[in-house]
């Protein structure tokens, strides 16, 4: 509260700071805690426990704590450290508001204040973002927050990602390295508006400026960096950090100096950078002229003619839209924190060794499920990618049908159809057991039930039906399978297909366009070839070679079956009754072992 310590007495021993209650519900101590950390120089702290740093609001910096910069009319703030004791103060300048900050037993802390004019306590909503997390972008890195409130991290001069290819994919955690021992010919680039690295393992003077602090940080090789310890008045006292920078985030106003050792060749590209701006001014400005002209032309070409437009902008950019190669949405960033309330962990459907998955709402009430992927996967962009247009392409009705995916923001995510029957992660495991195991080792067991209820059911022996295949149907209507819905019975468009033809009407199925320029008997003949393809039985599908005979040929052909891949109310799976029994114990005899295990 207003007027209180929090703090060292140095003199007793006695630490006074504040923590959350171990529940909402439960005043006992909880984990949360705020404290002056008197390692180094002292900056306050918020710890999970006794050692894992959640925020650091830094070292008092002669104005404010380093990591919440600027002034404040309504509060006057004072940090004492001297020989005696240890602590920060604010005071509340307006004696009509009474406020409390309270740490909660999880998520941001509240502020809760009162007015003389109103009695109700009021909740002060808390800014946030990931650069706030204690060292999101890892060691020897600056965090940014951009127009959007996203994240990104750079590494600082003289470093360099510790492994570029989880960096490049926006897994900053692991840091950045050297590229260069340091040298006594080093010198030091001058960063601005930041708020300082962690000081646990700083050293620093009162006494010396900022040109004695720089000589002493150069003669030291384990220096890494160097700033004052007050800002006002020009800036006064000297703070050294050495070997890694932890914590560094670049603020759009106020924030402080920091020096940063670099060696004379990152110094030399630094000023080359500079002077070769000014020339890229002027190459910008007249760039940009080109530019607004030739969007002009495109604006007036495009009402003109859309078609020429069209062509022109693909024969400029020399490439083709490649949205039909991928077949799959790209949901925004911004539109996915909408629907599942920030990630909010009321929205949190579980958790398994590939990330977080999060139950979303989309502004028409589609109901979706996203899966944020975890920071340390090690798959590349482009495999991701690659991954991502493969399973779009795969659709089964046991199997949950992708919408889309999301790369932005330092984010890949995939997102589901929402499944409100939940997985089998849920059923097998209660609360207990799924506490008591890994996510390894459920996915294990999980896998091998999985596998096992799959060889119950002859028909899910499948054969690899090529997209291709499917595509017959695609081209004869000219709908997509993965974005095609029937109106009426709400069938993909294999469901579909099937219920016209079983209705004598496969005619109907023909793109409106393609008009009189199709034979029926042709249009009939690749309906019937595309249905065969994906039967329900793998050996009622004919294999490549008897595709193409099939299309180029005149003989009869067999009559299609139900698909086996959408799902109808009066359609059953035909079993093999003899196989099902002779599997069942033997497969849940294991299942059994697998879960005992």
């Amino acid at each position: 509260m207003s007027g209180m310590k929090l703090g060292w007495d140095l003199e007793t021993g006695l630490e006074r700071y504040i923590s959350s209650w171990k529940s909402v519900d439960n005043p006992a101590k909880g984990e949360i805690t705020t404290r002056v950390d008197l390692r180094g120089y002292p900056q306050v702290i918020m710890f999970n426990g006794s050692s894992h740093i959640i925020f650091r609001s830094g070292p008092w910096n002669g104005q404010s704590l380093a990591g919440s910069p600027g002034s404040n009319s309504a509060l006057s703030q004072i940090f004492v450290f001297n020989e005696k004791e240890v602590y920060y103060e604010y005071q509340i300048l307006d004696s009509s508001i009474f406020s409390v900050l309270k740490l909660m037993p999880y998520g941001p802390a509240q502020n809760w204040f009162w007015t003389s004019q109103s009695r109700n306590r009021q909740v002060l909503p808390t800014s946030s973002d990931e650069c706030q997390i204690y060292a999101f972008c890892g060691a020897n890195s600056v965090c940014t927050i951009d127009d959007n409130n996203h994240p990104n991290c750079e590494c600082m001069k003289g470093y360099a990602p510790k492994f570029p290819e989880e960096w490049n994919l926006a897994f900053w955690s692991n840091g950045c390295i050297r590229t260069k021992k340091p040298g006594y010919t080093d010198g030091f680039l001058k960063y601005t508006l930041v708020k300082v690295p962690d000081t646990s393992s700083s050293w620093f003077s009162k006494k010396l400026n900022l040109e004695e602090c720089r000589n002493s940080c150069l003669r030291n090789g384990s220096c890494a960096a160097y700033a004052n310890i007050d800002i006002r008045n020009g800036g006064s006292g000297c703070l050294i950090w050495f070997n890694n920078l932890m914590d560094v985030r670049k603020f759009s106003k106020w924030g402080q100096d920091l020096y940063v050792r670099v060696s004379p060749s990152e110094l030399d590209q630094h000023a080359a950078v500079g002077h070769r701006n000014n020339k890229n001014k002027i190459i910008g400005i007249t760039f940009g002229v080109i530019i607004f002209g030739l969007i002009t032309f495109l604006s007036i070409l495009t009402i003109k003619n859309p078609g020429i437009a069209r062509k022109f902008c693909c024969t400029i950019c020399n490439t083709k839209p490649r949205k039909e190669d991928l077949d799959l949405t790209t949901f925004n960033l911004s539109v996915l924190v909408k629907a599942t309330d920030n990630f909010s962990s009321i929205n949190k459907l579980g958790e398994g060794g590939f990330g977080p998955v999060y139950k979303g709402t989309m502004v028409d009430g589609q109901e979706i499920a996203v899966k944020r992927l975890s920071k340390k996967s090690g798959q590349g962009l482009q495999e991701f990618k690659n991954e991502v247009a493969l399973i779009a392409k795969l659709q089964h009705r046991n199997l949950v049908k992708l919408l889309g995916c999301c790369i932005q923001g330092g984010e890949t995510m995939l997102i589901y159809e929402y499944m409100p029957n939940k997985s089998l992660d849920y059923f097998i495991f209660d609360e207990i057991k799924r506490m008591s195991l890994d996510w390894i080792k459920r996915f294990n067991i999980i896998s091998s039930v999985a596998w096992g209820l799959l060889y119950l059911h002859r028909d899910s022996r499948l054969r690899i039906v090529h997209r291709d295949l499917k595509t017959i149907l695609e081209i004869v209507s000219g709908k997509k399978n993965t974005k095609f819905s029937d109106p009426e019975y709400y069938h993909n468009l294999l469901g579909y297909a099937w219920r016209l033809w079983s209705e004598e009407r496969a005619l109907e199925l023909l793109d409106e366009s393609l008009g009189q320029q199709c034979t029926p008997s042709e249009v009939i003949r690749c309906v019937q070839v595309g249905l065969l393809c994906v039967q329900q039985r793998p050996e009622d599908r004919p294999d490549i070679s008897s595709v193409v005979l099939m299309l180029n040929g005149e003989k009869l052909l067999p009559k299609p079956k139900v698909p086996g891949f959408y799902i109808e109310n009066n359609v059953k799976p035909e079993l093999d009754s003899s196989t099902t029994n002779h599997n069942l114990f033997s497969a849940s005899e294991s299942i059994t072992e697998l879960v005992a295990r």
